[in-house]
């Protein structure tokens, strides 16, 4: 099992950045999906989750409205975007098959001025 995560960055307050994870290793159509955060000295939390099919999401509390969760399973790629973005967005970002328990190794979100 391999997930990878992509396009992480440094982006401005009110920016957007949309975050990949590519899967490999198993079937991806058949799992739910999610991303989590780690910000420095903070327990990691869940953002956002999406069902298989990708027909039923779930997000944070701080990020409703903001972030966007999506797949595509014929390219078994899993998407975050990530609009209005704020300083405490400001963490590592973690793809996550929660069955099994797989992670990616995480890709840097900074948002500054």
């Amino acid at each position: 099992v391999q997930l990878v995560e992509s396009g992480g960055g440094l982006v401005q307050p009110g920016g957007s950045l949309r975050l990949s994870c590519a899967a490999s290793g198993f079937t991806f159509r058949l799992y739910e999906m999610s991303w989590y955060r780690q910000a420095p000295g903070k327990e990691r939390e869940l953002v956002a989750l999406i069902s298989s099919a990708g027909s039923n999401t779930h997000y944070g509390d701080s990020v409703k409205g903001r972030f966007t969760i999506s797949r595509d399973n014929t390219k078994n790629t899993v998407y975050l975007q990530m609009n209005s973005l704020k300083p405490e967005d400001t963490a590592v970002y973690y793809c996550h098959r929660p069955v099994g328990t797989a992670w990616g190794q995480g890709t840097q979100v900074t948002v500054s001025s």
